[in-house]
């Protein structure tokens, strides 16, 4: 058990590095970051860790234990049937490309499936030549280097993508070496290349990117995390950077808050821009 005073400071170290708000019932989640730290730093006295990182150290082992990483392929897939449905298809009848941002791109499950999604629309619209790029972006660097590996573990049982994505053609596969019935999936080398994965904190200000550079922009669960107001700058900056008649895509939980009057809802939790934010 851990005292108020250590998962206060916690919280408060979880705040400061991250921008993630660990309201008074995460308690028990807090101990179970801090058991995960110590283990991660074999460190059995949590007051040495924490001292530690007040100190500035052990910054990214921190980040690691007190970030979420759940996720899966084509999460909330009607998301990606929008894509391809209405967002991939108008770029391609308008001669077009796509830029596309995810900005939580955890283990790389949400962009691989960006960019499956979007080269099965090259076959679905017969456009070879359609054009796009991906930018996905994560607090953590060890999920990012997940993301690199681009190595995962597969249940065909499971149902883990649509019936309109072949996975043969996006994955190498060879049998789990531990796991009865199960498999080990790489990306294929050629996908792999289309994304660009780099550390970024979505509380950082300003944001690097230019006014409307991109026509998507992925923001899903992950703005739970922070607090409300939190919440409205990181959507704010976004919306920047997303342009007129672009799609943000939110969480199911997730709301544009005082964007709202600046978005035109097209499906479940699909805005697209219409107006600059005054």
């Amino acid at each position: 058990m851990y005292s108020a005073q250590q998962l206060n400071r916690a919280r408060q170290l979880a705040y400061l590095h991250s921008g993630i708000a660990l309201s008074d019932n995460k308690d028990i989640m807090i101990g179970n970051r801090l058991d995960k730290l110590k283990r991660a730093l074999q460190q059995e006295n949590v007051d040495t860790v924490l001292t530690a990182i007040e100190n500035g150290n052990h910054i990214e082992a921190f980040i690691s234990a007190f970030t979420t990483n759940k996720t899966n392929f084509f999460r909330e897939d009607f998301h990606f049937e929008d894509l391809w449905h209405r967002v991939a298809k108008q770029a391609i009848d308008e001669g077009k490309g796509l830029k596309v941002y995810s900005s939580a791109a955890s283990t790389g499950e949400e962009p691989y499936s960006i960019l499956m999604t979007l080269e099965n629309s090259k076959h679905l619209f017969n456009a070879p030549y359609f054009n796009y790029s991906l930018l996905a972006t994560d607090i953590d660097t060890n999920v990012l280097a997940h993301c690199g590996r681009g190595i995962y573990e597969w249940n065909k049982i499971e149902g883990d993508f649509p019936d309109w994505i072949k996975p043969s053609e996006y994955f190498m596969r060879r049998t789990h070496p531990e796991k009865n019935g199960e498999y080990l999936v790489k990306i294929k080398e050629a996908l792999g290349r289309k994304v660009k994965f780099e550390q970024f904190n979505l509380m950082s200000n300003p944001y690097p990117f230019k006014s409307s550079e991109f026509d998507v922009i992925f923001c899903r669960n992950v703005l739970i995390y922070f607090n409300q107001d939190d919440q409205n700058s990181i959507l704010k900056k976004l919306f920047t950077a997303l342009r007129i008649g672009g799609t943000l895509y939110l969480g199911h939980s997730e709301s544009p808050l005082t964007l709202a009057p600046y978005v035109e809802r097209c499906g479940q939790n699909i805005f697209i821009k219409v107006k600059e934010f005054a």
